[in-house]
């Protein structure tokens, strides 16, 4: 089994520094480029947007995925429709901002409401998150975007969409050329209690991104992968199978003295998480 992905990290871990420094940190580190995130481009107008997505490019670094918002009025999920209406606005917003800096795929969470789906009504989420794809697959389709769907915490208990069967609902109700999704492990982890694999087995045949991290499975620690209980071995390998051929962001900071982490760092987390990927497939 090969290797077939490269590594980036997430811009939130990096939103202290400029991008000229971020740029130097991916290349003393090994990673191919970075998720973006607003906090990276806030205030950048659509010129400068391309002209630091052209920076990256020219270094030899990509920014391949970009984490739309989500914060609490985020939410494309909701019942309030002007809640709803409000955050469809903003992630096309920054849909298109994150096609100017050269993103292909966008990180999209179903929700921000924390509540067990069961209690509030399963169906109505579903409603709802329907009519915010409609109107985001469209903007997709004129951007050449994918929207990714990610995997979330169980929260309160079985918070929408952190569980196998409601991404098995999506695909059926929502399948759509620029729709896929991406999983997060550390998500998965809490969230099944050690069987994380079923998410993989729903999400994998639309796989378009990965948020690498690790923890005991008892909350989202964040920490960097090989320092918790994600199964890495059984993971590489399914992304070796389904021949996956993207970035995975690690979604983590280095796990050594921070915040503010050395080079040297952060190349050590990209150096084990590799040693993580190479000995998962050794046949």
């Amino acid at each position: 089994m090969q290797k077939s992905w490269t590594w980036t990290t997430t811009g939130y871990g990096l939103a202290e520094k400029s991008h000229r420094e971020i740029m130097e940190t991916c290349r003393i580190a090994g990673l191919a480029g970075i998720e973006g995130s607003p906090p990276l481009f806030e205030g950048n107008t659509e010129s400068e947007l391309q002209t630091i997505g052209g920076s990256y490019r020219s270094a030899g670094l990509c920014i391949e995925t970009f984490h739309l918002p989500f914060s609490p009025d985020d939410d494309i999920a909701s019942f309030y429709e002007t809640t709803r209406r409000r955050a469809v606005d903003k992630m096309r917003l920054w849909m298109g901002r994150a096609s100017l800096v050269g993103a292909k795929v966008g990180i999209q969470h179903p929700t921000t409401n924390r509540s067990d789906a069961d209690v509030e009504g399963l169906e109505t989420y579903f409603i709802q998150i329907g009519k915010s794809l409609d109107t985001l697959l469209r903007e997709a389709e004129v951007l050449n975007f994918k929207i990714a769907l990610e995997n979330m915490l169980p929260s309160d208990g079985g918070r929408f969409t952190s569980r196998p069967e409601h991404f098995e609902r999506i695909v059926r109700d929502f399948a759509h050329p620029n729709l896929g999704f991406c999983l997060d492990t550390g998500h998965a982890l809490v969230a099944s209690r050690g069987d994380a694999h079923r998410f993989f087995d729903v999400m994998g045949p639309r796989m378009v991104a990965f948020h690498l991290a690790d923890n005991a499975g008892d909350r989202d620690s964040h920490l960097a992968p090989g320092h918790g209980r994600v199964n890495w071995r059984r993971f590489f390998r399914q992304a070796a199978r389904i021949e996956y051929r993207r970035t995975m962001c690690i979604e983590t900071q280095p796990f050594d003295f921070g915040p503010d982490y050395t080079d040297s760092a952060w190349k050590k987390m990209v150096a084990d998480t590799e040693a993580l990927a190479e000995s998962a497939l050794k046949d």
